[in-house]
């Protein structure tokens, strides 16, 4: 269930400055959403260490907080990834690095929070076969990753 609901007579700018609590504590915070189609997660909070956000489509909410930490972890020691590149965290299968085209349309609180001023880079996983969503056998045919920008070569 979402904070507001169970926040009855709160309001936007309460749950943004629990975001902000919980971002300046950690470094960055995850913002989930579910949905009945495709839910994702997102970072926010690696725009102040001029980095690009993190978002990842299609995985259960503990799943996207063990790659979103991991890779913000690795991020934040080593710099941001290079799209196209491949990403190995122990907790998730390889992950391939795509820039989000249009993370406006994703990233609502990191945007509300960042006034609008962030990158973001989706990283995309592979499914237990180490297919891609660009395959058409991905995920047995079912789906269930929408990839957010075009896939770049890493050089």
């Amino acid at each position: 269930m979402c904070w507001m609901c169970d926040h009855p007579g709160s309001n936007i700018e309460e749950y943004l400055d629990l975001l902000r609590r919980k971002m300046l504590k950690r470094g960055w915070t995850v913002q989930y959403v579910e949905s009945d189609r495709t839910p994702f997660a997102y970072t926010i909070g690696l725009t102040r260490y001029e980095l690009p956000e993190l978002l990842v489509t299609g995985v259960s909410p503990q799943r996207a907080l063990r790659i979103l930490n991991g890779v913000a972890r690795k991020c934040l020691r080593d710099g941001p990834p290079v799209p196209g590149s491949h990403i190995a965290v122990p907790v998730a299968p390889p992950l391939e690095v795509v820039e989000v085209e249009h993370p406006e349309a994703h990233l609502y609180m990191a945007i509300e929070i960042f006034e609008g001023d962030l990158t973001a880079q989706q990283l995309v996983w592979s499914d237990r076969c180490g297919r891609w969503p660009w395959a058409s056998d991905f995920n047995d045919g079912l789906g269930g990753q929408p990839v957010l920008g075009a896939r770049g070569l890493a050089s």
